[in-house]
């Protein structure tokens, strides 16, 4: 059985007018802050109460990783509930935080351009220094604030609206939700990518980067490569209808 399983969360009955969902940021902190400059722009013409979905992996690859967590940290735009979804990149960091030899692997996920961001050279501490793994690990608890950590630790794993259910990477096909593992939620591509939920829902995921957004068998990915040469994309839904509102490079 798993422990500390995050939590899972239902919406239905929240009745928001619309709702923005924001892919995989990756440290890419310019290309969030100006997609929600759109979103906030667009919902203005919109009355009602608006939702603001990012579906995970805030950290990694990218340049700003510490700054996209601090302004994760902060209040959401005026007049929108905001939730925050956990990746597989921000649940390794955590883990690696609370348990640095068993969980050394995050540091070939990208994890350079993380710590560099919070002013820690991992080439030089270990290639240099020879720092041990546990040495290291704690050089970086010291470097994140703990705002950061209690964020992380904080990250519910899906979301449900509906017939619509946000999730890092998406769910084992045909699985009621309430069986599924935190591991299947942010970790799994296939089956998933090529079946589809096999489910009455329409699932809102990224984790799977693409150059374009991905309207697959009853799901939507829209992780389009932020921090690897592509774009931040924005999917609204409302109206009954989802659309990309932007796609910010």
């Amino acid at each position: 059985m798993e422990q500390h399983r995050r939590q899972r969360i239902d919406l239905t009955a929240e009745g928001y007018t619309a709702i923005y969902a924001i892919g995989d940021i990756h440290g890419c902190y310019d290309s969030l802050i100006e997609a929600e400059r759109r979103i906030v722009e667009d919902a203005a013409t919109i009355p009602g109460r608006k939702l603001l979905m990012l579906l995970g992996d805030y950290v990694d690859r990218g340049p700003r990783s510490n700054d996209v967590l601090q302004h994760l940290c902060e209040p959401s735009p005026a007049g929108f509930d905001r939730y925050i979804l956990c990746g597989n990149h921000d649940d390794v960091f955590l883990k690696f935080l609370d348990d640095p030899r068993a969980n050394s692997h995050w540091l070939e996920f990208g994890a350079v351009q993380t710590l560099a961001s919070y002013g820690v050279d991992a080439e030089y501490l270990l290639l240099e220094e020879g720092r041990s793994i546990e040495e290291f690990g704690e050089t970086v608890r010291q470097a994140v604030p703990r705002a950061h950590v209690e964020l992380l630790r904080s990250l519910p794993i899906a979301i449900i609206i509906g017939p619509i259910l946000f999730v890092h990477a998406g769910i084992r096909p045909g699985i009621p939700l309430a069986e599924q593992t935190d591991q299947d939620l942010i970790w799994i591509r296939d089956p998933f990518l090529s079946e589809g939920p096999q489910l009455p829902l329409l699932v809102v995921h990224g984790h799977t980067p693409g150059l374009q957004p991905d309207f697959g068998n009853n799901r939507i990915g829209i992780d389009t490569a932020a921090a690897m040469g592509g774009s931040l994309t924005v999917l609204k839904i409302a109206d009954g209808r989802c659309t990309i509102l932007t796609q910010v490079s």
